[in-house]
């Protein structure tokens, strides 16, 4: 991550997001903006590889910025980071193309964690999302009958690992369930992605439901 946009309001905590990203892309550039205007100057003239971007902004919502990035700069990944934690605010920031979401509240020690993950592909969710977004779609999808998708094919450990995934689960988390390092999780989950043709946990979350995983 070479160039990064940073949306947020509120000088001090624009500060320790700047800290925090420049621990992970110590090589990064930093391109700072405090209004939902000056991010969309910004990203008329300048290209991005990821932009940490703030809901609730002085002069409208940082998902404007959301859609404009996808729009414009579809290589761009937008990843929100806010205080809100409900369904009003993530899914219509997931639906605009969001990559990730992280909630300010968390330790700082987590939210690095949570970005180191964007180098390993891995869309960085705070766990509490990723169980929101899980708990959604189990609701509002119906398991296939035959619990099978067409070409796909899982390996018994794959399945547990989605599972785990859809659950919200870090992989982490998974490693210690699993008996297994982190990286293999993580190849496991790049292989899982591959297979069902998805790029986030919320979609991962919807293919473990159609395929019936919350059952077992």
């Amino acid at each position: 991550m070479k160039h990064i946009l940073l949306l947020e309001d509120l000088a001090q905590i624009r500060e320790w997001l700047r800290k925090i990203v420049l621990q992970v892309f110590p090589d990064a550039q930093i391109v700072e903006a405090a209004r939902v205007a000056d991010a969309l100057a910004r990203v008329t003239a300048t290209k991005f590889d990821l932009a940490l971007v703030d809901l609730g902004l002085p002069d409208g919502t940082g998902v404007d910025v959301v859609t404009k990035l996808r729009d414009v700069q579809a290589e761009c990944q937008s990843v929100v980071v806010t205080i809100h934690d409900d369904d009003e605010h993530l899914f219509p920031a997931l639906q605009a193309g969001a990559f990730g979401y992280i909630l300010k509240e968390q330790p700082r020690e987590l939210i690095t964690e949570q970005l180191q993950r964007i180098s390993q592909g891995e869309p960085p969710l705070s766990p509490s999302i990723a169980r929101r977004v899980m708990s959604y779609f189990a609701n509002k999808a119906k398991p296939r009958a035959d619990a099978t998708l067409p070409n796909v094919s899982l390996t018994e450990r794959e399945t547990e690992v989605l599972l785990r995934v859809a659950k919200g689960y870090t992989l982490p988390e998974i490693g210690v369930q699993l008996g297994l390092s982190r990286h293999t999780i993580a190849d496991y989950v790049k292989q899982i992605y591959r297979k069902l043709n998805v790029s986030s946990r919320a979609e991962a979350a919807l293919e473990a439901q159609r395929l019936g995983l919350f059952g077992r």
